[in-house]
């Protein structure tokens, strides 16, 4: 599905609020959800790799397959776990970083004028 630009920015979070509300949910949902959906095939794939496994010195390919593709994929979770954290902190510091800049802007624009000795 494709979204245009209107639709995108319906689910914009540019308010701090939003903003908030958006690294709450990551911290809260997404993130314990994410982990835990990356860990549901742990034991699973530990234990057909036990199975595939050389028991007599003559194993399945499976085994070693099964163990590429677990490593690949715990990776991948935790570049995703990354990620996640590095916007929940991102939106986070963006209200900050903006008032901030709005402040300065304000405060240099402002410093004075040859019409405050009046």
């Amino acid at each position: 599905m494709v979204i245009g630009p209107a639709q995108g920015q319906q689910n914009l979070a540019s308010s701090p609020a939003r903003k908030r509300a958006a690294a709450r949910a990551i911290e809260n949902h997404i993130e314990p959800d994410t982990c835990h959906a990356g860990e549901w095939a742990d034991e699973d794939t530990g234990a057909a790799v036990r199975a595939f496994d050389a028991k007599d010195g003559h194993g399945w390919d499976t085994s070693s397959a099964l163990k590429k593709a677990h490593k690949a994929w715990a990776d991948q979770v935790k570049s995703l776990m990354n990620r996640l954290g590095s916007e929940k902190v991102s939106l986070r510091a963006t209200t900050a970083l903006l008032q901030g800049t709005d402040f300065g802007v304000g405060a240099h624009a402002r410093t004075s004028s040859s019409l405050d000795r009046y």
